[in-house]
C-alpha cells in the first residue's frame, strides 16, 4: 500500500521535475539558433502601415556573423537605397552615401521610421542580452521573463512564448522596467529556407504607444554563410551590397 502511494505521488510530480529539469537558459539559446544561424546572409523587407492604410516598404540585404556582429544595406526604395546599418555589440552606425561618414545610432531610433527600432532590425541573439528570471511551462508552450543584462538594450524585460515542440517563439512582448508594454511581436507563417533553417518568415508588431500604426518584416532566401571581420567594420559599410551573389 504504502508503495503503491510512493509510486502515485511520484507519477504527479514527475511532470514538474522535468520541467525544472530543463535548462531555461539552453532552452533560450536554442531558439535563437532555431530563429538564425549564427552565420549568414538573408533578404528582408519591412514594411509600415499607417493608420489610414498607406504602406511604406524596404527591402535590405543583411549579414550576420557570430553573436554580437550584424550589417545591412538598403536595397530600396530609390531614396534609401545603398544606406547601410552596422551593429557591434551595443554600438551601431548608418551610413548614408551623400553624407559619406557613418554616425551613431541607438537602438531605440529607428532607421525606417516604423514601430521596429534599430535593435529589432540588428538583432542579436536574446541570450546574448538577457538572462532568464523565470520559465514557465503553460501547456505545449514554454514563457520565458528576460531580464536585460545591461541598460544599453532597448527593452528592460521580455515576456516570450516559446512553442515548446518547435522551439520558436510564437509571440513576445516589450517592456520597460516598470512593466509598461512599449510593443508586442508576433511571429508567424513558419517556412523552411532549407538547410535545416526552419522558422517564422513573418514577424508582425504594434504599439500602444503608435496607436493604428504597424509594422512587419517578411524574411526571404536565408542562407548559411561565413564572412571576414572586416566585412563589419565601419570602413566596409559602404559596400555591403557588394556581398550579394
Amino acid at each position: 500500500m504504502i508503495q503503491r502511494y510512493a509510486i502515485t505521488i511520484i507519477a504527479v510530480l514527475l511532470p514538474a521535475i522535468l520541467i525544472f529539469a530543463e535548462d531555461p537558459a539552453a532552452l533560450l539559446q536554442k531558439i535563437d539558433r532555431n530563429l538564425e544561424p549564427d552565420s549568414y546572409e538573408m533578404y528582408r523587407k519591412l514594411i509600415n502601415v499607417e493608420p489610414d492604410g498607406k504602406k511604406k516598404e524596404f527591402l535590405l540585404y543583411m549579414v550576420r556573423k557570430g553573436n554580437d556582429k550584424v550589417a545591412g544595406v538598403f536595397l530600396s526604395p530609390p531614396a534609401d537605397k545603398d544606406r547601410s546599418m552596422l551593429r557591434l555589440g551595443d554600438n551601431m552606425w548608418l551610413y548614408i552615401p551623400n553624407v559619406g561618414k557613418p554616425v551613431r545610432i541607438t537602438s531605440l531610433q529607428s532607421a525606417t521610421g516604423g514601430v521596429f527600432n534599430n535593435a529589432d532590425i540588428l538583432r542579436i541573439d536574446f541570450s546574448a542580452e538577457y538572462e532568464v528570471a523565470q520559465m514557465l511551462d503553460t501547456a505545449g508552450t514554454y514563457l520565458f521573463t528576460l531580464k536585460a543584462r545591461t541598460r544599453s538594450v532597448a527593452y528592460d524585460r521580455l515576456r516570450l512564448w516559446a512553442a515548446k515542440k518547435e522551439l520558436l517563439p510564437i509571440k513576445i512582448e516589450c517592456m520597460t522596467e516598470a512593466g509598461m508594454l512599449i510593443k508586442t511581436l508576433y511571429f508567424k507563417e513558419t517556412k523552411d529556407f532549407g538547410a535545416g533553417i526552419k522558422r517564422p518568415s513573418v514577424i508582425e508588431t504594434d504599439s500602444p504607444l503608435y496607436k493604428g500604426y504597424k509594422s512587419i518584416m517578411v524574411y526571404a532566401k536565408i542562407k548559411r554563410k561565413k564572412f571576414s571581420d572586416e566585412v563589419f567594420s565601419i570602413n566596409y559599410m559602404s559596400k555591403i551590397g557588394e556581398l550579394r551573389e
